[in-house]
């Protein structure tokens, strides 16, 4: 680190973290606007998904690309570029006038921030020390986890009182401070010149891209049950396959280098952010319709009541950033699943007779675990690795996290339809014309009985997916005891002291 670089530390932090947050909170902010966008482009259900679908495929193939392009052309540079691009398509989407136009300014979109999470975090544990590193993945755990959250009240208030193209508009002033900041006050990084495996680039990117359309697209094309889904996993399981026997057996340098994968810290680190996505994103999938569809919440209040999830990841995330180097990592990564799992175990008891209380508490405790989870685990997956890897491993780690997503809310939500039509059929079958309210053996009553039958019914099916996710926590418990901690030298723990 250069003295420029460690005078100017939160002047960057601030510059990165506001990019990497922009690009965060895009993830969440556009689908709450997504029904007002239909209607203002006169697109059909089916096709205004590639609104979404657009972004997440481009994120996913470029991610893995920035940590390459980086290292060929410098790091700033391509911070600089993705910043541009990314504020520049934001400013096409928020004029789009058709959806062609909106699907590939999203496409655009995805493009440019896809590099800004993992770019983020190779500058921030760059910019400090190793005895410093805990505290600079609490403030960049801040951003990714805190961003998601916050997007859909941010996204329904400003497509409530002002229009949904300020969704996109909002990214504009806070992408020139981004640039301007990383500008003035970043220096460039050591670049590190390879051969670009073309062959590892268009295997991972087919697979990244099949897989992406087979999560996004199976729901409205009833999974296996279209012949579009088999031909994506059919792509995605051969481009996978094509991809792994490559990069176990290439002689030149493969697109992503099998070392970062020798190292058990990153490795087990993948798995947990892994788990990561699937829980903390599956959770936010679930709770907007729940709590809007089946408990008559509406949006903005939908967004205040969920609100304290954030507030119990950024207490945690305070703490826990001066913990790391006190408490040996696993300990710490052991109880925030605890807690995580215990608030997953509350959820599993939901009703649609309760108020408020038990949705803002399970959230708060869900996420004071997802911070003491997602800090130490930030921090420890690079520990060991080399700091020439860097770039290269903040991508595939983003990258693990996105897919664990994906993968999560397809899941959850696919299990959500099936179980609600199990249990409305077994739920109705101890029904009979005479055992609901009176007039039930009428038209309107039956109607209304069943409409009540459906409502319970999602609501089991609601409590199963959080039992399953709350199971999914247990069991990967174990693996924190395979994280090793770095022993600070005595002279470096005596002047933290």
């Amino acid at each position: 680190m250069t003295p420029a670089m460690r005078q100017h530390r939160v002047l960057i932090t601030i510059s990165v973290m506001v990019a990497s947050i922009m690009q965060a909170l895009d993830t969440t902010i556009a689908n709450v606007a997504l029904p007002r966008i239909q209607g203002s482009l006169s697109a059909t259900q089916d096709q205004i998904t590639w609104v979404l679908t657009s972004y997440i495929i481009c994120t996913a193939i470029m991610m893995p690309l920035s940590g390459w392009l980086a290292g060929q052309f410098g790091r700033k540079r391509i911070f600089l570029i993705s910043i541009a691009v990314f504020t520049f398509a934001s400013v096409l989407c928020g004029l789009a006038q058709t959806l062609p136009e909106m699907v590939a300014f999203r496409g655009l979109q995805g493009l440019g921030g896809a590099a800004l999470v993992p770019m983020s975090q190779a500058v921030l544990l760059d910019i400090n020390p190793p005895e410093r590193h805990g505290r600079a993945m609490a403030v960049w755990g801040m951003g990714v986890i805190f961003g998601p959250i916050i997007g859909p009240a941010l996204g329904g208030w400003l497509t409530d009182d002002y229009n949904w193209r300020w969704v996109f508009y909002i990214n504009v002033p806070f992408g020139i401070l981004s640039f301007l900041g990383v500008l003035t006050f970043l220096a460039e990084s050591a670049r590190k010149r390879t051969r670009f495996d073309f062959f590892g680039f268009i295997t991972l990117s087919c697979a990244l891209g099949a897989l992406q359309m087979l999560l996004d697209r199976g729901p409205l094309k009833d999974w296996f049950g279209a012949t579009e889904v088999w031909f994506e996993a059919t792509i995605a399981a051969v481009a996978f396959y094509l991809f792994a026997v490559h990069t176990a057996t290439a002689r030149a340098p493969p697109f992503v280098s099998p070392s970062l994968f020798r190292d058990r810290n990153f490795l087990t680190g993948n798995v947990f952010v892994f788990v990561i996505g699937v829980v903390l994103f599956a959770t936010l999938a679930l709770l907007p319709p729940l709590l809007q569809e089946h408990m008559g919440y509406p949006v903005f209040l939908t967004g205040l009541i969920t609100a304290p999830r954030g507030i119990g990841t950024l207490v945690s995330m305070l703490i826990v950033g001066r913990l790391i180097g006190r408490i040996a990592t696993r300990y710490l990564i052991l109880f925030g699943l605890l807690m995580t799992a215990f608030s997953l175990w509350q959820m599993s008891g939901f009703s649609l007779l309760m108020d408020g209380a038990p949705i803002v508490w399970s959230g708060f405790i869900q996420g004071v675990g997802t911070g003491f989870v997602y800090v130490p685990l930030a921090a420890v997956a690079f520990a060991t690795l080399n700091p020439q890897l860097r770039n290269e491993a903040t991508a595939v780690f983003n990258l693990t996290r996105n897919i664990g997503s994906s993968i999560g809310i397809s899941v959850v939500e696919a299990l959500l339809v099936r179980n609600t039509q199990v249990m409305h059929v077994a739920l109705a079958s101890h029904l009979t014309r005479y055992a609901g309210a009176a007039g039930a053996s009428t038209g309107t009553g039956i109607a209304l009985l069943n409409a009540r039958v459906t409502e319970q019914a999602a609501m089991i099916a609601y409590n199963d997916d959080f039992k399953l996710m709350m199971i999914l926590t247990i069991c990967v418990i174990p693996l924190a005891f395979l994280l090793r901690d770095v022993q600070r030298p005595k002279s470096v723990a005596m002047v933290l002291e």
